[in-house]
């Protein structure tokens, strides 16, 4: 009698008995919001990855470019401070060097034909020596390809015929030519290409000295400088300049010829400055290009970092687009699950 009085008028007991009495019906309805709860969970975490997924790369990439941007930024440093110094080197020399190669052409072009000035001789032109100056690194725009431009547009127009006869050559100065000009099976003098790993007057003059005497000895009737003149850190003129045999100046309508005096006298005194003067001529044809190299590669590194600016803006609005758009589907998704749980 206890124990059923007990079990009926007990209220715990009483609530004991009617679950259990419903175990059944609350065994299922648990294990179908468990079903859909899970199918909705699934589906959120699917769309959370793929999401997460992308906004991992935006980053990934947004990063990468920053990192660039720091790299561009550092190079158009030093590329500035390096032109600093090239400018100063070839605004100094510029005036001297015009100036000598000047009083020379006035020298060969008024002097009498009888006057021994073999490095003037101008002669049938069968070989050519040509000497492109370009830079050692890359990263500075066209300079370089313009430079091989130039010279592949002088050979076909100039000295097409030399060519095919296999008598143009090619004395590179810098390792872009030399290693463009290799590759394409040029005929190569490769002796002089690393003077701007030590840019002294000495190692640029032994080139100029063997210009010289190739073209006394006759192995080169022509020989023509390919370079860039430096004008500013956003313009360079590329130009071809000849070298041997020393130019002649034409003499204009009503034009005086210039007189030299000479002492001790003319012949001797030539032949001891010619050398000396066209020595000056490719030296300050290298240190143009030194400068228009590092224009070149400031005026570039420059631009770069103002696209690397322009791409972060562009990689920014795509990242917040696609957290926007996270956010959204997930919410969504939440709000879905929650319908389907309360239907």
């Amino acid at each position: 009698m206890f124990e059923n009085y007990t079990l009926v008028h007990h209220p715990g007991l009483r609530y004991i008995i009617g679950i259990w009495n419903l175990w059944p019906a609350i065994l299922f309805f648990t294990y179908t919001e468990i079903w859909y709860f899970c199918r909705s969970f699934s589906l959120i975490i699917i769309l959370s990855n793929n999401m997460s997924g992308q906004l991992k790369e935006v980053r990934s990439r947004i990063k990468s470019v920053q990192s660039t941007q720091q790299i561009t930024k550092a190079m158009k440093m030093v590329s500035a401070a390096k032109l600093r110094r090239a400018q100063d080197a070839i605004i100094q020399m510029r005036p001297y060097a015009r100036k000598l190669q000047e009083m020379l052409s006035n020298i060969v072009s008024g002097s009498s034909s009888e006057a021994s000035m073999p490095l003037a001789d101008e002669r049938l032109v069968e070989r050519v020596l040509l000497i492109p100056i370009t830079s050692d690194r890359g990263l500075c725009g066209g300079y370089n390809t313009n430079i091989i431009k130039l010279t592949r547009e002088t050979i076909r127009t100039k000295y097409a015929g030399q060519h095919a006869k296999g008598n143009v050559t090619i004395l590179p100065i810098g390792k872009k030519s030399y290693e463009y000009f290799q590759r394409n099976n040029y005929k190569l003098v490769d002796t002089f290409w690393t003077i701007f790993a030590d840019l002294t007057f000495d190692n640029v003059r032994n080139a100029a000295v063997y210009a010289q005497q190739a073209f006394l000895n006759k192995e080169y009737d022509r020989v023509e400088i390919v370079y860039s003149q430096f004008k500013n850190a956003a313009t360079q003129i590329f130009t071809v300049e000849p070298y041997l045999p020393i130019p002649k100046v034409e003499q204009q309508k009503g034009g005086k010829n210039i007189d030299f005096v000479f002492e001790p006298a003319m012949e001797p005194l030539l032949l001891e400055l010619m050398p000396k003067i066209l020595n000056t001529q490719v030296y300050k044809a290298v240190l143009d290009a030194n400068a228009s190299e590092h224009g070149a590669r400031m005026t570039a590194m420059d631009k770069a970092s103002d696209n690397a600016n322009e791409l972060l803006k562009s990689l920014k609005i795509s990242y917040n687009r696609a957290r926007q758009a996270a956010i959204t589907t997930e919410l969504t998704e939440i709000v879905s699950g929650a319908a389907a749980l309360q239907g």
